[in-house]
């Protein structure tokens, strides 16, 4: 229970992880999605998303710097707070969504490696199950394994993903160039086409609330604060750049995308990307190597979230909100053992038993959401006890986790245009997180209540 993680994270690790999280599978997969809400004009969506992000990530910052542990928003809230049942709540909504998104990666690049070398299995046969859960356990082994080795390879496979995007940027460049004989149209960038009776502000509003799906990269990194070197210090600009790399990537690939395809055609289908480049650049042998940058995009996904689910496993079981083991460190290794065992094992049963879920990505995203209002509200909370702490921390402008939780708080509601599914499925999570929480309630008391000492008459004198 002493032994500490180890610290390897330096300021470029922690670029390329903040990088490679906000990436991701968000990127290669809601582009064309968004673009059937808003038409032409993704970008706008995109822009309006980071920037809600970047003023939530200054409260986060003030935040880690003033209490540099694992546990994220979640510890954050309970120092605000002290409630037991707010915190494991929080704990079990941020775990939940990075142990789903890691299951979907998972099963997309099982998916993508079946069709990238040619088998005839079918898209959900065991094949594609069998390759998903051994997929998962080597993640597990090299979770287990260290978080250099974690971090190394995640740090091969953001190079590999930023390639993939490039490829999408270049492309567009060389048909602007004139190298290609694709028809490129920019004018579509400028252009709203809404369905339905939304006005372009609804429009904006419902492709936000897709977009900040690709936007909560930047939780799963504070959740690494005890294996960073010098956290107080490396976080704040760390952060800070890598969500305005991250903006200028998504905004550049989305322009590029609707001036090649059209929007009708790039909402169609789950390969948005693929469908870009094979307009820009149809010569090119794009059809066997893209399925292989997406398969290593969504392993990313996987890795980063799975290791983001046990640290922060990790650091609410140190503080009593989960079962103590969880908190156990191999002391060989410097890894939380028993907590990557759980989380394994909660991503492999939904590999297995749940299929695709419609509004999945849409579901996290809004509980994310109500996460990040609660951090803003707890900013504003722990700067009356600013005096506790004794050593220095980022500060962020006096407004920020204000406006952060307003506009947090509305993009939590129905009128952003949610599907009301989003809200079923957030309404079963939740209620599955307080049946957990009673269960943990009872455990810890059962097992870790403190006996009342009974007092010799002897002692009374």
């Amino acid at each position: 229970m002493d032994t500490e993680l180890k610290r390897v994270l330096g300021p470029k690790l922690l670029l390329l992880f903040i990088i490679g999280d906000i990436l991701g599978t968000g990127i290669y997969a809601i582009t064309g999605k968004v673009a059937g809400e808003v038409g032409g004009a993704v970008w706008v969506p995109f822009v309006i998303a980071f920037t809600i992000a970047i003023i939530t990530a200054f409260a986060y910052l003030e935040l880690i710097t003033k209490y540099p542990h694992a546990g994220g928003a979640a510890n954050f809230i309970h120092k605000a707070f002290g409630l037991q049942f707010v915190t494991f709540m929080v704990t079990f909504t941020v775990m939940a969504s990075g142990i789903t998104s890691a299951a979907t990666a998972a099963k997309a690049f099982a998916s993508n490696l079946v069709a990238g070398v040619g088998l005839d299995w079918a898209p959900e046969g065991a094949a594609v199950l069998g390759i998903a859960v051994a997929f998962m356990i080597v993640v597990a082994l090299v979770n287990f394994r260290g978080v250099a080795e974690s971090v190394g390879l995640n740090v091969v496979l953001t190079i590999i993903e930023l390639t993939g995007l490039m490829l999408v940027i270049f492309v567009g460049l060389w048909a602007v160039a004139g190298m290609s004989d694709a028809p490129v149209d920019f004018s579509r960038a400028m252009m709203f086409e809404t369905s339905g009776d939304k006005n372009a502000f609804l429009a904006a509003t419902a492709g936000t609330s897709l977009a900040f799906f690709a936007m909560v990269g930047f939780e799963d990194s504070v959740n690494m604060a005890e294996e960073t070197k010098d956290p107080v210090k490396t976080f704040p600009k760390i952060m800070l750049s890598g969500l305005v790399i991250t903006a200028i990537i998504y905004v550049l690939v989305s322009v590029t995308a609707v001036a090649l395809v059209p929007v009708g055609q790039l909402s169609q289908g789950d390969t948005p990307l693929l469908q870009v480049v094979q307009a820009g650049a149809p010569n090119l042998p794009i059809d066997t190597i893209y399925p292989f940058i997406a398969m290593f995009a969504v392993a990313n996904t996987a890795v980063i979230n799975m290791l983001m689910a046990s640290r922060l496993l990790y650091g609410m079981a140190k503080q009593d909100v989960l079962p103590r083991p969880l908190a156990l460190v191999h002391k060989g290794r410097q890894s939380p053992w028993v907590a990557i065992i759980v989380t394994t094992a909660l991503a492999v049963g939904l590999i297995l038993v749940v299929g695709q879920v419609t509004a999945l990505g849409g579901t996290t995203a809004l509980l994310l959401l109500a996460v990040f209002a609660m951090v803003n509200i707890a900013c504003i909370v722990l700067r009356k006890r600013d005096h506790e702490v004794e050593h220095r921390y980022f500060k962020a402008p006096g407004w920020i986790p204000w406006v952060g939780a307003v506009l947090c708080l509305y993009m939590v509601g129905p009128w952003t245009g949610r599907d009301t599914e989003q809200y079923v499925i957030a309404g079963w999570l939740l209620l599955i997180a307080v049946i957990l929480w009673a269960l943990t309630w009872f455990l810890n008391r059962a097992l870790y209540a403190k006996p009342t000492r009974v007092r010799h008459p002897e002692d009374l004198r």
